[in-house]
């Protein structure tokens, strides 16, 4: 991974500064695709827990994107998970699994699915749950717990 993913300040993205969804239909951004990888040997979706970073490649040719692209690249110059994007990127998940399966294929994109049985640890899911009650609430109070 060392020299393959650029480490960048949060940039302003497009579409989502205002608050709005693409008015595009997520079916147009797939071209109808439902899975990431399209023909016979189509494989399971991504997993939504999959972390995904953009390759110096891809910030090189950032220009030559169409915008939602360009968007999951632009966001990707730090490591998130492909829910982390859709949220931030106000796109369907689906739709993001498809493009992110696209920019990887193109090798655009670096993605690290976590292994199968770490979903299933009780000491990860007991780690996760620890750490979302650091997270105050919208009133900026701690859970207790």
């Amino acid at each position: 991974m060392a020299g393959d993913a650029a480490v960048g300040g949060d940039d302003e993205l497009p579409g989502a500064a205002d608050g709005r969804p693409s008015p595009v239909r997520p079916f147009l951004l797939t071209a109808g695709r439902v899975a990431g990888t399209a023909g016979p040997g189509a494989g399971p979706p991504i997993p939504i827990e999959t972390q995904v970073v953009a390759t110096s490649g891809g910030l090189a040719v950032l220009d030559s994107f169409a915008s939602e692209h360009r968007d999951i690249i632009v966001a990707c110059r730090r490591p998130q998970s492909l829910a982390e994007l859709a949220a931030k990127l106000r796109l369907h998940l689906n739709v993001v699994r498809v493009l992110a399966d696209d920019l990887r294929a193109q090798g655009r994109l670096r993605v690290y699915v976590p292994r199968a049985n770490t979903a299933q640890d009780a000491s990860v899911l007991r780690r996760v749950i620890d750490g979302l009650r650091t997270v105050p609430d919208s009133r900026g109070f701690l859970r207790e717990g």
